[in-house]
């Protein structure tokens, strides 16, 4: 309920709990709470430097009035938000005097020739900061399955990416062990049934469209900047993953891949645990260490879960949960 000013779901817990009763220490609140005692005192010195709670001298808190503490939570916001509004007006006249001088070759780039499309394609995963998409066709012409050494390091250094596979695409020599190992790096990998182009994508900036090309012809590519065309390619992408099916790691080492009929397979055990773990009101790092994973393996899980849900954000993932019993 209060993410959207800042407060993270465990923190809000703290406060409800702080709200509903008189001054109390740190003990009697992570006792009624049922958590860590030093994670009920982080929280509180979160709602301490927000104005949402007070400590005593004799080491008590007492929750601060919400209509004031609040309220003045939601008008520092609300005056943010205006700032960002502004910003945005500024900031989108700049891009618009900045993209009336460019010319269509500043934005578009055509690439020729299998070795200029490889360079290319590594380049734009080596660029991506946040998050690759990408569209896997059959046949692969520039870069075959286990040749890709861009995408293991976008892996180590965090970029979440996300995967359609054509299942023809599958059939391919040496797919489906790709695929597999894909998998247990932490890729998210859906199939369908057709894509109709090839697509790599980094963060909102750039693309790689690799060209069909006639029997005997030069493979190529284009390459295209953050402009209207790029924005089609991220819609198409988005529209794509919401239709496919995902591919779960056991299915691929047995040998199965879901068809256009399957249901979508729910969370595994692991994924369960998480999910009560979040529930309970931990942070992703408290529940890392009850479950002995790492942080950016549980981020991981829970934002695949999002995904398999058809949710985008933690709350709207909880309301689902509870709602289809996987927790």
């Amino acid at each position: 309920m209060l993410e959207s000013l800042g407060i993270p779901p465990d923190v809000e817990i703290v406060y409800r709990a702080l709200v509903g009763s008189s001054d109390t220490s740190p003990a009697e609140l992570a006792e009624s709470l049922e958590l860590p005692v030093r994670e009920v005192e982080g929280a509180l010195a979160t709602l301490v430097d927000a104005g949402l709670a007070l400590r005593a001298d004799d080491g008590s808190y007492a929750g601060a009035p919400p209509a004031v503490a609040l309220g003045a939570l939601i008008n520092e916001h609300r005056q943010g938000l205006r700032l960002a509004e502004q910003a945005l007006a500024t900031l989108a006249e700049q891009h618009r005097s900045a993209v009336a001088g460019q010319s269509i070759s500043d934005l578009i780039e055509v690439v020729s020739g299998v070795d200029a499309v490889r360079h290319r394609f590594q380049q734009v995963q080596q660029a991506a900061d946040h998050e690759m998409r990408m569209f896997i066709t059959a046949p692969f012409v520039a870069v075959r399955p286990g040749e890709n050494a861009a995408e293991p390091a976008a892996v180590e250094r965090g970029v979440r990416i996300r995967a359609v596979v054509e299942r023809a695409a599958l059939s391919e020599p040496g797919a489906i062990a790709e695929a597999v190992e894909s998998l247990r790096r932490g890729l998210e990998l859906r199939v369908v049934e057709q894509l109709p182009i090839k697509l790599v994508l980094a963060d909102a900036d750039l693309a790689l469209v690799p060209l069909d090309v006639a029997s005997g012809g030069e493979p190529g590519a284009v390459l295209i900047q953050r402009s209207g065309l790029l924005a089609a390619l991220e819609a198409l992408f988005e529209t794509a993953w919401s239709r496919a099916h995902p591919l779960a790691l056991s299915s691929l080492e047995s040998g199965e891949v879901p068809g256009p009929d399957s249901e979508v397979a729910g969370p595994t055990a692991a994924d369960r645990r998480i999910l009560v773990l979040m529930l309970a009101g931990l942070t992703d790092q408290a529940v890392a260490s009850q479950l002995d994973l790492s942080l950016r393996s549980v981020q991981r899980r829970l934002r695949y879960l999002q995904d398999l849900a058809g949710v985008h954000s933690r709350m709207q993932l909880g309301w689902y949960a509870a709602r289809h019993d996987w927790a």
